[in-house]
């Protein structure tokens, strides 16, 4: 029980890899917090958590960056403490450049981005004051590289490793820690409800994504980073040497790139 009398708190929590760390810290021992925008679908998967009376649910949505202080002292009233922060929610893009709005690049933003920061900052002395506590970060490996249709969604993801590693060497003598998940394709809804270039949504499924490991499998392997409290990890097939081509071969991962059908 790695993570017995630990509090753990989810956002996007609702479905996909969010909703599958749910039930894999709850094997774990965790007491949960679920945050989403929609409540009903955090209700269903409470339900289907091995201890239901150890969750709590706070919905939130993270474009109202503003809300986020209160939403972490209505946390506070329900636990006396909270250990991991899971920064999962987040939404994708599939458009060009020249087609997508400046309004979607803006709610990239916003919801990738200025939302899971606005929530670290207002929970960060929680953690200074316990002299512990750890962020874990759902990024991408479109938080290391980028590819086409996905600008905006990759612009997102590499501004939280820009600003998390920042805060990881500032206040890493208070006990805080933070943990960066890459994850490449995983099978969930990612793809279909990805913004389009107008701001509708994408509807599509993506066959890589289809093919790619089960949010379950993902899930386990962040629990098992978060435990181990690695800095960065990468998850996924094949797909993951992208990484290592990107560092010492960036030329040729361009080639590669622009040659996928990612769409």
């Amino acid at each position: 029980m790695k993570f017995k009398n630990k509090t753990v708190w989810i956002t996007g929590a609702s479905s996909g890899i969010g909703e599958e760390m749910a039930y894999a810290f709850a094997k774990e021992g965790a007491n949960l917090i679920l945050s989403a925008r929609r409540e009903t679908a955090l209700k269903a998967v409470k339900a289907k958590c091995p201890k239901p009376d150890q969750v709590f649910l706070l919905p939130l949505d993270l474009m109202k960056e503003d809300e986020m202080p209160a939403k972490v002292q209505m946390a506070l009233t329900k636990v006396p403490q909270i250990d991991v922060l899971v920064n999962n929610g987040g939404i994708s893009q599939r458009a060009k450049v020249l087609e997508t709005d400046m309004e979607v690049y803006h709610r990239l933003m916003d919801v990738n981005y200025f939302g899971t920061v606005a929530l670290t900052k207002a929970l960060l002395p929680h953690f200074i004051a316990n002299q512990s506590g750890q962020f874990v970060v759902t990024s991408s490996l479109m938080g290391k590289f980028s590819a086409p249709f996905r600008s905006g969604y990759a612009g997102a993801k590499h501004a939280l490793h820009g600003f998390f590693d920042g805060l990881r060497s500032e206040y890493y003598d208070d006990g805080v820690r933070v943990t960066m998940i890459c994850p490449g394709y995983v099978s969930t809804d990612i793809s279909r409800n990805s913004l389009s270039g107008s701001g509708d949504k994408h509807g599509e499924m993506d066959e890589k994504t289809a093919q790619g490991i089960t949010a379950k499998e993902c899930a386990e392997k962040i629990v098992k980073a978060t435990y181990k409290q690695k800095e960065e990890v990468y998850i996924g097939k094949t797909e993951i040497l992208a990484i290592y081509m990107k560092r010492f071969f960036p030329s040729l991962l361009s080639k590669i790139v622009r040659k996928v059908q990612v769409k």
